[in-house]
């Protein structure tokens, strides 16, 4: 089961004060916030803008590594998870987005949608591609 939750650094930041939040697995995503819970609001949102520019890129989204001793796990937001899974099965399987379309019976411009991070995608249909690429989405939860 692939996950989107990624190891974060926060190292406090002596000048400006706050702390600086730092991705090992993602060198792109660097952000910066004033206190942990803002860093965990600030972190999500700068990990999902990485992981859209990689399939906008069309690049590879790393594994997330295991969590070292003083650092915090991050989750991508759920939807962007969810369309960066459309993005690795498609990759796997060797499918464009034409051929995706073929499969789920719909015009291309909704597969660039499904793709797209700034579109409000329907659940539904993102577990519909999903499933036709041989995939099933699993949803969780851990504490905060």
């Amino acid at each position: 089961m692939r996950s989107f939750t990624y190891p974060a650094i926060l190292a406090r930041d002596s000048k400006a004060g706050g702390f600086t939040i730092t991705f090992r697995d993602l060198p792109e995503a660097i952000t910066q916030a004033d206190d942990i819970p803002e860093a965990m609001l600030q972190g999500a949102d700068c990990i999902e803008e990485a992981i859209a520019g990689r399939i906008k890129l069309e690049e590879s989204i790393p594994e997330p590594s295991r969590v070292r001793k003083g650092e915090l796990l991050i989750s991508v937001p759920a939807l962007m998870a969810s369309k960066a899974a459309i993005y690795l099965a498609m990759k796997e399987a060797g499918i464009s987005k034409s051929e995706l379309a073929k499969r789920l019976k719909c015009d291309e411009k909704e597969i660039r949608r499904l793709l797209d991070p700034r579109h409000k995608s329907k659940i539904e249909r993102i577990e519909a591609a999903l499933e036709v690429l041989g995939k099933h989405l699993v949803v969780g939860y851990r504490a905060a």
